[in-house]
């Protein structure tokens, strides 16, 4: 469908958690968190990625740690153009970039209004795009996963992101039906924080809420043997203090927002006609993001829908290669693109 126009094109995962860049006959060739840090009150950027996480409750008052987008959209536009920028940078070289400017596809939730498809095009214009163009977040995933998402056949993805999960029903190059939560990593982040705080009068960072999740919800492992000894603030005494948080405590916290990202796969399934819904019960459904690799979350969605749940092999990157992968198709994704900006 299509042919590739131009020999210079990114593609890019722009994510809430982290962002990824993938170029033409390299591949991934970054990926780092969707973080920056400005000097106050200049209002300089004096780092991006990693070493801008680095900074996360280190920096001292004149240092303004952001996260520019939030639940799969953008929060700040100017950071987030400067942030693109900046990644843009690292992979091509700057004279190159001004001389021959890139084009870029990037995906969006499929959730995303108007106005916040505008925000990316425009950020991305203003970051050194010769001409941006966008894709669905699921339907880049499901083309990273390798479903065929071109053919006249019924395909489920589910992509549990930092900022949204993604769940939509995919056949003959577009989404049949779609439905986009903004529940996913950095919600569990939260509610991994709020029991902690709740049940141990302690307060922890993100960063250390994260470390949990990761370490005790991702390892299969019996919930009384797993542990972790987490530091923190204690909110009675203000002084620091030190707890040991099972597997069985964290996983009890995320079971409670995986049922959030249950019912949404089943209202979507509800949604879907006869034929595509013959097609997901032989073939099943597929699970993407970082949130996929959770501990018995795909189990939990097999269970309640009663249908195979398959992880794709490289869960994190599926959105971004997808991305990639959709240059072979770009005049469908630009006609699709032109219909989002003409319309915002």
């Amino acid at each position: 469908m299509g042919t590739t126009l131009f020999n210079r094109e990114i593609a890019i995962d722009l994510g809430t958690a982290n962002t990824l860049v993938y170029i033409k006959g390299k591949g991934i060739v970054l990926n780092e968190p969707t973080v920056v840090a400005r000097q106050m009150p200049s209002n300089e950027i004096i780092a991006v990625g990693n070493e801008a996480k680095s900074m996360i409750g280190r920096s001292p008052r004149d240092i303004e740690i952001i996260r520019p987008l939030k639940e799969g959209v953008i929060a700040d536009f100017e950071i987030t153009a400067q942030m693109i920028q900046s990644f843009i940078g690292r992979v091509y070289n700057m004279e190159t970039i001004w001389s021959r400017k890139p084009y870029i596809i990037i995906c969006v939730p499929s959730g995303a209004t108007k106005v916040e498809k505008r925000a990316v095009l425009d950020a991305a214009k203003q970051a050194g795009a010769k001409e941006v163009y966008i894709i669905s977040e699921p339907f880049a995933a499901a083309i990273g996963a390798g479903l065929p998402v071109w053919e006249p056949t019924g395909n489920m993805i589910v992509d549990i992101g930092g900022g949204t999960t993604e769940v939509a029903i995919i056949s003959l190059g577009g989404i049949v039906s779609s439905q986009s939560i903004r529940v996913a990593g950095d919600y569990l982040n939260e509610e991994i924080q709020g029991y902690i705080r709740l049940t141990y009068s302690l307060a922890i960072g993100n960063s250390t809420a994260e470390k949990l999740k990761i370490d005790l919800a991702s390892a299969k492992m019996d919930d009384n043997r797993g542990k972790m000894v987490v530091k923190g603030r204690d909110l009675i005494t203000g002084l620091p203090e030190t707890v040991t948080v099972t597997r069985g405590e964290i996983m009890s916290v995320i079971e409670k927002t995986a049922q959030q990202i249950v019912s949404t796969v089943i209202d979507t399934l509800a949604t879907a006609p006869p034929e595509i819904s013959n097609d997901i019960m032989s073939r099943g459904i597929i699970l993407t993001g970082g949130g996929a690799l959770l501990d018995g979350l795909a189990n939990m969605i097999k269970k309640e829908v009663d249908l195979p749940v398959f992880i794709t092999e490289d869960p994190m990157t599926s959105v971004v290669k997808g991305t990639g992968e959709a240059i072979k198709h770009i005049d469908y994704i630009r006609s699709t693109t032109n219909i989002a900006a003409e319309n915002t």
